[in-house]
């Protein structure tokens, strides 16, 4: 029997990726070759933005009763504060960084996955798949050795930074490993100052960053001196951890119990296109950056979270694939310069070298942080509030009016409203007062377009705003043909 989407790969972005098309209606299998789940923190934070988005999935309560609201975040260079950014203010529900490890963020998402249907087929190996107009053979290796054939419409490559599906695609994984190494601690902590806060401590000879996990957990992180070629550096040992602290922390904070000790290198890798005709790629499999900014995994909800409303509505029959299916690459490979960029950048100043070249980015940055604009625009990139469509062929280009979000960008959520796009179908929202013109758009479109409550906008505009809450025209009221004229592109099949 042929199914709607073949998702390989049961880490976050697989799952959420299957769990937004199984809520849509959608035939989904998932499939994982590795035999249990991770027991390990890795990827730590949830943004407000993911949060906001994971709304509409139906999930966002288990996960706040079961992670750590970090506030904000401090950047410091010895006894100088360079930055103090605060999250209280950011315009969400969620003014917060939700922190909760990986293997739990796992763990609730496989749950809401149960919940909808849909369970992961572990110690299954996607081998080799063909792709043509009419859809995707993948075969299917079983932990018995036995081998499977699966025809689906379409097949998404959610499977990490090593994916089967991107090396058989050939697709190029551009980008580079930065040749220094660096070493990761989840260990127990004391005396750490501003513990509900993310540290970050710049020092002559290195960064070291403390992330709250729970009351008395943290991640910490430094980076250990330039890479040997061929050569694997060892995972740290507690003691070294701890000379780390004392060497670059505050003083005081003590290290104890520690529950994962790791080494690593960064590496800053994507691809070109996100998609090759029938198959696609999302998360680690299409862009890999450093943690620095921890939106890695948050990128990759966002990408599962951006395709599958589009999906949704080719597979049903109520939007054409093109523009629409063209639009994800189009979308989130912006994004994905977007974030490696500001990683990368974060990387770089944060590992200066050089007491000089240290002093002089101290002084400067002091100075930059110290407006209150900048600590705002800073709050707003790291919750991922600030990630906008403008460029988008789903975006009217150019579209404001005052009261309102420009098109492309996020439209408000407040925390007294059903979030935008809430429920099993995935619709378009329009925003303006009613009239012949909206009443006739809904009953040309009953299927694709619903009338929505004036909550977040101002009276005398009209905004269509799209299933994961993006605004794709914004005009005054009464300019309904805007929106027609994107529908009508949307639905010429």
């Amino acid at each position: 029997m042929k199914i709607d989407v073949l998702v390989v790969g049961a880490g976050p972005v697989g799952l959420t990726m299957a769990a937004e098309l199984a809520r849509y209606g959608l035939s989904v299998r998932i499939v994982e070759k590795m035999a249990r789940a991770t027991d390990k923190s890795k990827a730590l934070v949830l943004w407000s933005r993911t949060l906001e988005l994971m709304d509409r999935m139906g999930c966002t309560a288990s996960f706040i009763n079961a992670g750590f609201q970090a506030t904000g975040a401090t950047v410091r260079a010895g006894d100088k504060l360079i930055s103090h950014v605060t999250l209280g203010g950011v315009a969400s529900p969620y003014p917060y960084a939700l922190m909760i490890p990986q293997c739990d963020t796992e763990r609730l998402m496989a749950q809401h996955l149960n919940s909808l249907g849909v369970t992961v087929e572990r110690e299954v190996e996607m081998t080799s798949f063909s792709d043509s107009a009419d859809g995707v053979h993948s075969t299917l290796r079983h932990a018995d050795g036995r081998e499977e054939t699966v025809e689906s419409s379409w097949l998404i490559g959610s499977d990490g930074a090593h994916s089967t599906v991107r090396h058989q695609l050939g697709m190029e994984f551009l980008g580079n490993t930065l040749q220094s190494d660096w070493i990761l601690a989840d260990v127990h902590l004391s005396n750490v100052p501003n513990a509900a806060e993310i540290n970050v401590m710049w020092h002559s000879e290195g960064v070291l960053v403390i992330f709250p996990i729970t009351k008395n957990r943290f991640r910490v992180i430094a980076d250990s001196g330039t890479a040997a070629d061929g050569l694997r550096r060892p995972d740290p040992t507690l003691e070294e951890v701890q000379a780390v602290l004392d060497r670059r922390g505050p003083g005081g904070i003590q290290a104890t119990a520690p529950i994962w000790l790791a080494a690593f290198r960064i590496n800053e890798r994507k691809v070109a296109d996100y998609r090759a005709g029938r198959v696609f790629l999302t998360g680690d499999a299409a862009h890999v950056h450093s943690p620095a900014g921890g939106q890695g995994m948050n990128t990759g909800m966002q990408d599962a979270c951006n395709l599958a409303w589009k999906l949704a509505l080719v597979t049903r029959g109520r939007c054409a694939a093109s523009p629409l299916l063209e639009s994800y690459s189009i979308e989130r490979s912006a994004v994905g310069d977007y974030v490696l960029k500001g990683a990368g950048r974060m990387t770089t100043i944060a590992t200066l070298q050089g007491g000089v070249k240290q002093s002089i980015r101290n002084h400067i940055a002091s100075l930059i942080f110290g407006l209150a604009p900048v600590r705002h625009a800073m709050a707003d990139a790291m919750t991922e509030l600030s990630i906008g469509y403008a460029e988008s062929p789903l975006t009217e280009q150019g579209g404001k009016v005052d009261g309102g979000p420009h098109a492309g960008q996020r439209a408000p959520i407040r925390a007294d409203e059903t979030p935008l796009g809430a429920g099993d179908t995935p619709r378009f929202a329009l925003f303006a007062e009613p009239d012949e013109n909206t009443t006739a758009l809904l009953a040309q479109y009953p299927d694709l377009l619903e009338q929505k409550v004036r909550l977040p906008f101002q009276p005398g505009g009209l905004w269509l705003v799209r299933p994961d809450g993006y605004v794709a025209v914004a005009t005054r009221q009464g300019d309904c043909h805007r929106v027609s004229e994107l529908l009508r592109t949307l639905t010429a099949f």
